[in-house]
């Protein structure tokens, strides 16, 4: 699930179409294990201040096209998801079950 000051861009149609032309570039194939993506990330986290930013929120070079379990390896390393939570093949945070 989005932060909430994130909510906005990404239901915005700039972010659905840098998304998707994104992914459609790496061919919905991850960009670290080769499974199948569904997830694209931005390698520099997006924060109340850089929310924004162009450079930072909709720049190629910020995204990597990820698979499930690699988003949830990549957050999880960094302790950004807090214990009995998980990332759905959306990219939503949702309780485990």
């Amino acid at each position: 699930m989005a932060h909430d000051y994130a909510k906005a861009f990404y239901t915005s149609d700039r972010w659905i179409k840098c998304r998707t032309g994104y992914m459609k570039s790496k061919h919905y194939i991850c960009e670290r294990c080769g499974d199948v993506a569904s997830i694209c990330h931005h390698k520099t986290y997006i924060t109340p201040e850089n929310i924004h930013d162009p450079n930072v929120t909709l720049n190629w070079d910020n995204l990597e096209s990820l698979c499930q379990t690699c988003h949830t390896q990549e957050h999880r390393s960094h302790g950004i998801v807090a214990e009995g939570l998980a990332f759905d093949a959306n990219g939503n945070l949702i309780q485990k079950k």
